[in-house]
């Protein structure tokens, strides 16, 4: 077997800068084995062409370009983890095995599997907080308890933070600690995959984009959004640049957007019942209509409402929604048509190449009411007033519905005021 190596298991964390569970391996001494896993739990569940698969092959095929000037490579694998983890146990003597911390239900089902397994052979594995600036029971309540409101978890998120939580792990001087084994990198057909025609966009944190985002970030035609949420959520970017960014700024608001998506995954971990159930339970009593062909109608885009139906287009076709358009379309199915949040979010999960289970869900429930600091149920968003107000020259909704004003263009598949009162007093009645 020769000399004992260390493994880095890359997940949520695909780069080879401030990484820190990569920055602690290459720091032991040992030579590093860069590892990423293909876990067939989760790709068996995913479209041939799923953007998020062609978006993570070719960052792992930059990270292997760069270790491979050095002789080194990253090692690709596919398959049952836990299976692979004995394959490698088989082929290498592990000193140890490093990664970083997720937070998703089956992600720690998945992580204490391995660590057991790894336990049995005398193998520890090390884990870091890599994703996130707080974690877990880092910012909690004075008793103790997570905060569920959003407002007092910033406001203490805010005084915590200090110049060394957001201090970067510098390894990118360290790439002579991998492993002398240029592994062969699988095509992305080997690995049972198409390229996808939806692209990840590279993420933009100019001064002009975070320095501008709170007056330009609700109209989509405008599309000065930072396109940051795919590459936080596979991690080609780490979170303390983007807060080292964003607190420099006077204005906050695009550091208070990074503090919703740490203050959703704290209520992922704390509650995760949160995935199939509602985080309120008292909305456990709405009656749903969830009828299949007007479900069908919202995903196509074709309710004859334009911002809603420009929104899931543009979904449709690049994996991506402007984030004030999210609120409309998810608005609109909860409430006009009175349709079950889950089947939104899980449309969402298959189609947004920024999906992130913790954000969706929140997002979802906030939207549908039944979520923590979620929108009050008679909070009825108009979507012919929020096209006027945020797409006033119809830019945005005549790109993605260009038969708009022909009789191509459906009509509108309910009337606006009967939907709203319809929709107050159905949640009135469930919770009854």
């Amino acid at each position: 077997m020769g000399d004992s190596i260390s493994i880095f298991w890359f997940r949520r964390d695909l780069r080879l800068v401030d990484n820190v569970g990569l920055y602690h391996a290459l720091a032991s001494g040992k030579p590093i084995l860069p590892l990423f896993i293909f876990d067939t739990q989760i790709t068996n569940l995913l479209n041939v062409e799923d953007a998020r698969i062609s978006f993570i092959y070719k960052q792992l095929r930059t990270m292997h370009e760069f270790l491979q000037k050095d002789g080194a490579g990253m090692c690709i694998k596919q398959g049952v983890v836990s299976a692979v983890f004995e394959e490698l146990i088989a082929t290498y003597r592990i000193a140890e095995v490093y990664t970083n911390h997720d937070y998703e239900p089956y992600a720690k089902e998945r992580d204490q599997a391995i660590k057991s397994l790894l336990a049995a052979h005398n193998i520890p594995l090390n884990s870091y907080k890599d994703q996130v600036i707080f974690e877990r029971d880092e910012i909690t309540k004075k008793d103790g308890l997570p905060y569920t409101i959003y407002s007092p978890y910033a406001k203490q998120w805010m005084l915590k933070l200090t110049a060394s939580s957001y201090s970067n792990r510098d390894t990118q001087n360290d790439k002579t600690n991998f492993t002398k084994i240029n592994f062969p990198f699988p095509t992305l057909n080997a690995l049972g995959f198409r390229s996808s025609k939806a692209k990840v966009l590279d993420f933009d944190l100019s001064d002009n984009v975070i320095n501008n985002y709170a007056d330009v970030r609700d109209f989509p035609a405008i599309d000065q959004t930072s396109k940051l949420s795919p590459h936080l959520r596979f991690g080609t970017i780490s979170i303390r640049k983007c807060v080292q960014k964003a607190i420099d700024c006077k204005d906050k608001t695009f550091l208070k957007e990074l503090i919703w998506r740490e203050f959703f995954m704290q209520i992922l971990y704390h509650f995760p019942k949160v995935v199939n159930n509602n985080f309120k339970s008292k909305y456990d009593g709405i009656v749903w209509r969830n009828n299949k062909g007007e479900f069908d109608r919202w995903c196509r885009g074709m309710t004859g409402y334009p911002m809603v139906d420009a929104g899931m287009r543009e979904l449709n076709k690049t994996g991506y929604m402007h984030n004030r358009v999210r609120m409309v379309v998810a608005s609109f199915l909860c409430k006009h048509l009175l349709i079950d949040w889950r089947w939104g979010a899980a449309y969402f999960a298959q189609r947004l190449v920024d999906y992130d289970l913790s954000a969706n869900n929140g997002n979802w429930q906030w939207a549908a009411g039944t979520g923590c600091d979620a929108a009050p149920y008679f909070r009825v968003f108009n979507p012919l007033i929020q096209a006027k107000k945020f797409d006033p020259q119809l830019k945005y909704i005549n790109y993605w519905i260009p038969e708009l004003g022909t009789a191509k263009y459906p009509s509108p598949i309910v009337e606006h005021k009967m939907a709203r009162l319809r929709a107050i007093e159905t949640y009135k009645r469930g919770l009854e």
